[in-house]
C-alpha cells in the first residue's frame, strides 16, 4: 500500500466466482474453532472473573481492554511479518496449537485459600489479566492476522459477501455449541474442565491445519524493513492516500465499539437481571434465527455488490438500522420470548453490519499489504471497541447502581441502559458511511471519460 499509489476504487460489478469445497472446509474449520476460543475468552472468561474472582465491572472491562490491546499488537507484528514470509500456514497452524494450549490454564486461576482476601483477589486478577494477554497475543496472531489474510487472498470481491456472512455467524455459532454442550460445566464450578475441553480442540485443530490449509499461489510482499512495514498504515501518508480504505475501518469501530457496550455484560444481564433460569435457551434460539439471516443476508450483499458501483457500502446503513431497532427493543423486553424476539433482531443487525463491512475492507485492501492490513483491522474491529465500548457499559453500570444480594454480598448487576447506550454510538456511522459514498461519487466522475460524460 505505498503512499504514492491511488486509493482503491469501489470493486465493480463482476461475475459471481464459486469457491472450491477445500476452501469452504477451511474457513468452516478454522473460522469455527477460532470462534469457540473466542466464545470462552469474550464472555465466558468474564463470567468467570465474576463468579469466581471479583464482581467488580471495572475488572471485566480493564480485562478486555489488556487483551484488546495484545491481540492487536500480535496481529500487526504477525500480519506484516507473514506478508514477508509469503506464507499463512504456519502462522495459522502452530498459532492455533499455542491458542489452545494457553486456553486450556485459565482455570487453574483461582484466588489463593487462607491468604488475605484483598491480597489474594488482587493476585488472582493481576494472573488472570496476563494470562488472557497471552491467548490473545498467540489466538489473534493466528486467526485475526494469518487466517484472516488467508481468507482475502483465497476470495475475490464477487464472493466475499458470502463467505463474510458465514464468518459472521461464526461467532454465535460458537456460542450455541459452548452453550449446549459445556455450559452446564460452568453452572457447577467446573472451571478448569471447561477451558481444558475448549483449548484442546483448538490445538487440535491447529494441528489438522497444517494439512489442511493452502495457500494461495501466489502471495504479493510489499518491499522494506520489517518495522517499517509494521507501522505504513499508521503513517498519515498512507491514511490520504487509501481515504476508502480507512473510512470502512472508522465505520468497523463504530459498529464494534456500539456492540462492546453490552455484550461482555449480556450472559450477567440474562441470568441476575433479568432473572431468566433457561438463559442457554434465550441465546441458542438468538444465535439460530440470527445465523440464518447473515447467511441469506450474506448472498444480498454480493448482489448489491454487483449491481451498483458503490458496491457493499450500500447495505451497511440499512444493517445498522436493524441493530440499533434490536437494541431498542432489548431495553424494554423483559420475559424469555420478548427477549428471543429481540434479541434475534439485534444479532441479525449486528452480524450482517460486519458482514458488510469486513467483506468491503477486504475488497479495499492491496494485493502486498494483505497482512499488514489485518493489523489495522484489529485496531478498528477489536482495539477501539474493546477498549472503548466496556467501559462506557461499565460507567452506564455503576451509574445505574443496580444490585443484587448472592450469598450475603451485594454486587452490582447489569441494566437495560446498556442496550440505548450502544445504539447512540452505533447511529454514528453514518458519518464515515455518508463520507465514503461521497468519495466513491467523485472516485467515479473522476473516472468518467469526457466524452462519456457529454453523452
Amino acid at each position: 500500500m505505498p503512499a504514492r499509489s491511488p486509493a482503491p476504487a469501489p470493486p465493480r460489478a463482476s461475475t459471481p466466482r464459486a469457491l472450491s469445497g477445500r476452501t469452504w472446509v477451511t474457513v468452516v474449520v478454522l473460522g469455527l474453532v477460532g470462534q469457540l476460543a473466542w466464545t470462552v475468552e469474550n464472555m465466558y472468561l468474564n463470567v468467570f472473573v465474576y463468579d469466581t474472582i471479583t464482581a467488580d465491572p471495572t475488572v471485566i472491562a480493564t480485562l478486555v481492554a489488556a487483551s484488546a490491546v495484545a491481540a492487536t499488537l500480535a496481529t500487526m507484528l504477525v500480519g506484516a511479518w507473514s506478508d514477508r514470509a509469503r506464507t499463512r500456514r504456519p502462522f495459522i497452524a502452530v498459532g492455533y496449537v499455542l491458542w489452545g494450549l494457553t486456553t486450556a490454564t485459565f482455570g487453574f486461576v483461582q484466588p489463593a485459600a487462607g491468604a488475605d482476601a484483598a491480597l489474594a483477589v488482587g493476585a488472582a486478577v493481576v494472573a488472570i489479566v496476563a494470562l488472557d494477554c497471552v491467548m490473545s497475543f498467540f489466538g489473534s496472531g493466528a486467526n485475526d492476522a494469518a487466517f484472516n489474510a488467508w481468507v482475502t487472498e483465497s476470495t475475490d470481491p464477487s464472493n466475499r459477501g458470502r463467505v463474510d456472512g458465514v464468518l459472521a455467524i461464526m461467532p454465535l455459532i460458537g456460542m450455541l455449541i459452548v452453550f449446549g454442550a459445556l455450559d452446564g460445566l460452568t453452572q457447577v464450578g467446573q472451571w478448569t474442565l471447561f477451558f481444558g475441553i475448549v483449548g484442546l480442540v483448538t490445538a487440535a485443530v491447529g494441528a489438522v491445519a497444517w494439512f489442511l490449509v493452502r495457500d494461495p499461489d501466489r502471495i504479493e510482499s510489499a518491499q522494506g524493513a520489517y518495522l517499517a512495514t509494521v507501522v505504513h498504515g499508521l503513517r498519515p501518508s498512507t491514511v490520504r492516500a487509501n481515504p476508502r480504505l480507512y473510512l470502512l475501518l472508522l465505520a468497523y469501530a463504530v459498529v464494534g465499539t456500539s456492540t462492546q457496550v453490552f455484550i461482555p455484560y449480556l450472559i450477567i444481564y440474562i441470568q441476575r437481571y433479568l432473572r431468566i433460569d433457561g438463559y442457554a435457551i434465550v441465546l441458542g434460539s438468538v444465535l439460530i434465527l440470527a445465523s440464518i439471516a447473515s447467511v441469506l443476508g450474506g448472498r444480498v450483499i454480493d448482489r448489491i455488490g454487483q449491481r451498483h458501483a458503490e458496491g457493499k457500502v450500500r447495505a451497511i446503513i440499512p444493517a445498522v438500522g436493524i441493530l440499533v431497532a434490536g437494541l431498542v427493543a432489548m431495553f424494554v423486553v423483559r420475559d424469555m420470548i420478548a427477549v428471543i424476539v429481540a434479541g434475534t433482531v439485534m444479532m441479525a443487525g449486528f452480524m450482517l453490519s460486519i458482514a458488510a463491512i469486513s467483506a468491503s475492507v477486504r475488497d479495499a485492501t492491496p494485493t502486498d499489504r494483505v497482512g499488514m492490513v489485518q493489523g489495522l483491522r484489529m485496531i478498528a474491529a477489536v482495539l477501539i471497541p474493546m477498549v472503548a465500548g466496556p467501559f462506557v457499559g461499565a460507567a452506564v453500570i455503576v451509574g445505574a447502581a443496580e444490585t443484587y444480594v448472592d450469598l450475603g454480598v451485594v454486587k452490582q448487576v447489569p441494566t437495560p441502559w446498556i442496550f440505548p447506550a450502544a445504539a447512540v454510538v452505533a447511529v454514528l456511522v453514518v458519518v464515515p458511511v455518508l463520507l465514503l459514498r461521497r468519495h466513491d461519487r467523485r472516485a467515479a466522475d473522476a473516472a468518467t471519460p469526457v466524452s462519456e460524460a457529454q453523452a
